[in-house]
């Protein structure tokens, strides 16, 4: 497959999953580059994101990661879901960040794939770090 049609089926099937992804809509994800076992999205820190004590909540930031794995794992156009993930948080989010999630393939084998992704803030912050691995369906998106 061309590097021209990679790009094209990995925004393609990101586009199919977002259409149906309230969640990642709630958080107000935009995507910013697709490609193969890639994604680049960001999103601003609103206040109805804050915990207790007024930073960024965990949950927030895990659950745009987690979509930025999403996209990265399905560009392929084969159905995959997470086998594990973790997350470590190195700074906190505040109101107003505008965080920028990117999230790259490390490794991919017939049926497991590997992917970091890494969290940034406005001032190229390293927010938090989020490794994902995933599994590849015999499905096709």
């Amino acid at each position: 497959m061309s590097d021209k049609s990679a790009i094209s089926q990995a925004e393609g099937v990101m586009q199919r999953m977002l259409a149906r992804d309230a969640f990642s809509k709630l958080l107000g994800l935009q995507v910013d580059e697709m490609g193969e076992g890639y994604c680049r999205l960001h999103f601003q820190v609103r206040e109805d994101m804050l915990n207790g004590f007024g930073i960024l909540h965990g949950g927030v930031t895990y659950s745009a990661a987690d979509s930025a794995f999403a996209f990265a794992c399905n560009s392929h156009g084969c159905l995959s879901v997470a086998l594990s993930t973790n997350m470590d948080y190195l700074e906190a989010g505040k109101l107003g960040d505008t965080l920028t999630i990117e999230a790259k393939e490390e490794s991919l084998k017939n049926k497991v794939g590997v992917y970091q992704i890494r969290i940034m803030n406005q001032e190229n912050v390293l927010v938090a770090l989020f490794k994902g691995t995933s599994y590849r369906t015999s499905k096709n998106i």
